[in-house]
């Protein structure tokens, strides 16, 4: 049968009412689906206007009353049919659960058939009250998605298509989706941050990702990041294919892929993403876990929607939890809602003793957001923040010192980058945030979700795009003001990604300079750096602001042992306060005035007051003696030599 009601001719529909009580129940629902969308066809095609009937000719004025006759018998069961069904159902939710055993659908009885009074029709055997019998059929049946339609209940055509899928058809869409799941293979070559003028041993790994729209392919960033080689082999192929890394998001750990050969994108059909899911709605995460080479599928729920720590980006964006199954290898796979669309992109899970069966998926928004900043710009430009740490304004006493008045809620400006658009506009410290774009913020820290739910104010930042304005409400002293932010990229003196970067260095008498960053630090001390790095950095990472734009944390790393620089062989990780008493914002600057030192002594100031002092001639010459002992190519980075 077709889908639509205008090839669906009269004869098949006299057919499939005769045939009704007696097919399976899949194919009542099947043919129940049709029997509706026939007669809102006929119903459309008998509102043709009188002056258009009358132009008919004769033979299609006995048609038309075929179709009048015909409209009325669908009317009938149509209407009737969904009526009994939604009857049962409710008389069996009152009764107790118990087992019976399923019983088969009687043929009705002629005397209560639609008859059909055209000369040689058959009759058709089917009651107005028949329909579904059994449990199953009912529930399958009052599942469906209907549409109220002119007074009846009417499936959409759409659905109808899809529930006259049979086994074939349904095989055949599932590896539709299932081909559009790629195999992704990367060989990553880390730069080694504690020894900066190298790179690590190149290591392969194996994730997931998916056709999205416009011939790419979306994964994690950390699947492809360092990379040197990225391949791609779709599902059932033997091929792989070149692929080249058109973005990476770092902070929202995603990544768009794209292949230049064309063949590979051939019978493979994009997927689609969905809306955000609710709580409890069916999650289905597809992907290439390791232990195999066959698609993985595992299922859950969603269990929670909230601003959610990444860890890759260590940033706070929108994330879903679930208690599906993510393990290594699922990284960037699509994460299906109940409807077959994209609800997300797998990227970690939560290993724990404590914890069991949690993962965590990147939700469309901030799909959609990365996607759209690429689109927009042609590059990342990153996920926007104000530039402003805040605090909750729930203490009634803290409240009325900042003259909030009662009924009246905001958060607490506790702590302005000095450098950010925020302080550059005019907001300060100790002002009162009541609203960001018209929307109301709690005391709490939140801001209206969806029906019955909040979420954290900074979801409010996170949807918007480096250089659009965000309208800020604020209360200073009692008083309202309003200002408008261009939003940027947070600025952090110790970055958590090098963007892509190799680390920069410098080496003068053995002593190596280099800047910190997250890596470098989770290079020196491992993935638990925040309790195992000195104190002196870590206080510099997290509370201390940058006053310059280009201001960087510069450190002393290490010393490579030379007669030059004995009793300072010892030092590791110092932060380089001054050079020759001029103040060091940066390591560019360093180096020029290292170069450019014609002083007797070079100085450094270092941290904890501690000081190295080497001959300025004598350092310079053992540079390169130090220099060819440990293999090293050149005494500063490229980037620095330009």
């Amino acid at each position: 049968m077709s889908a639509s009601g205008g090839d669906f001719c009269d004869d098949e529909c006299v057919k499939g009412l005769l045939l009704f009580p007696y097919v399976k129940e899949k194919t009542q629902t099947h043919y129940l689906a049709f029997f509706s969308n026939k007669h809102l066809f006929l119903r459309k095609k008998e509102r043709k206007s009188a002056r258009e009937r009358a132009g008919e000719r004769e033979r299609g004025e006995v048609n038309n009353s075929r179709e009048s006759h015909l409209v009325s018998q669908l009317s009938l069961f149509v209407s009737t049919a969904h009526k009994r069904l939604a009857k049962k159902a409710r008389n069996q939710r009152k009764k107790k659960k118990k087992k019976k055993k399923k019983k088969i659908m009687a043929p009705q009885k002629r005397g209560n058939a639609l008859k059909d009074e055209r000369p040689g029709s058959p009759q058709p055997l089917v009651s107005p009250s028949g329909s579904l019998s059994n449990k199953k059929q009912k529930k399958r049946a009052l599942s469906s998605p209907m549409m109220e339609t002119n007074g009846v209940n009417a499936i959409p055509e759409s659905a109808a298509m899809m529930m006259m899928m049979d086994d074939d058809d349904a095989d055949a869409s599932r590896n539709q989706t299932f081909d559009a799941v790629i195999k992704v293979y990367a060989v990553h070559t880390e730069p080694n941050y504690s020894l900066p003028w190298q790179r690590k041993r190149q290591m392969p790994s194996t994730s997931t990702g998916f056709v999205v729209e416009g011939k790419r392919i979306l994964t994690n960033a950390h699947s492809v990041e360092h990379s040197t080689q990225v391949k791609v082999k779709k599902r059932g192929s033997d091929k792989k294919f070149i692929a080249k890394v058109l973005a990476i998001g770092t902070e929202c750990d995603l990544a768009l892929l794209s292949v230049e050969d064309e063949k590979f994108f051939e019978n493979v059909t994009p997927l689609k993403l969905g809306a955000l899911p609710k709580l409890q709605d069916s999650v289905t995460v597809v992907g290439y876990p390791i232990g195999g080479v066959a698609i993985s599928v595992t299922s859950g729920v969603v269990s929670r929607v909230e601003v959610t720590q990444y860890a890759h980006g260590a940033t706070e964006l929108l994330g879903l939890q679930i208690d599906a199954a993510i393990n290594s290898g699922n990284s960037g796979g699509p994460a299906f809602n109940a409807k077959g669309m994209v609800c997300g992109v797998a990227f970690q899970s939560l290993k724990h003793d404590d914890a069991e069966n949690i993962g965590y998926v990147i939700p469309t928004p901030v799909i959609s957001h990365f996607v759209r900043d690429y689109e927009l710009n042609g590059k990342y430009t990153g996920f926007p923040a104000l530039g402003c740490d805040f605090q909750k304004l729930e203490n009634a006493d803290l409240k009325r010192s900042k003259k909030v008045p009662e009924g009246e809620s905001g958060v607490l400006l506790r702590k302005l980058e000095p450098i950010s658009n925020s302080a550059k506009c005019g907001l300060r410290t100790g002002d009162v945030l009541q609203k960001f774009d018209g929307i109301a913020v709690a005391s709490d820290g939140t801001v209206p979700f969806r029906a019955g739910e909040r979420i954290s104010f900074s979801h409010l930042v996170s949807k918007k795009f480096v250089g659009e304005f965000a309208e800020i409400e604020i209360k200073r002293d009692g008083k309202p003001m309003k200002f408008s932010v261009p939003m940027e990229n947070k600025k952090r003196l110790v970055p958590v990604h090098m963007e892509g970067k190799t680390p920069e260095y410098f080496i003068i008498a053995g002593l190596v300079f280099t800047t910190v960053s997250c890596p470098y630090l989770r290079s020196e001390y491992g993935k638990d750096y925040e309790y195992d790095a000195p104190v002196q950095l870590l206080s510099r990472m997290y509370l201390k602001d940058m006053t310059e734009p280009d201001q960087e944390l510069v450190i002393c790393s290490q010393v490579l042992a030379h007669e030059i620089n004995v009793g300072y062989e010892d030092f590791s990780n110092l932060a380089v306060e001054k050079f020759n008493g001029e103040p060091i914002k940066n390591l560019k600057q360093l180096v020029k005035l290292v170069e450019n030192c014609t002083e007797e002594f070079l100085t450094f100031e270092l941290d904890m007051k501690t000081l190295v002092v080497l001959d300025n001639e004598k350092a310079k010459q053992s540079t390169k003696e130090i220099l060819d002992v440990h293999a090293i190519p050149s005494n500063k980075s490229k980037i620095l030599s330009q």
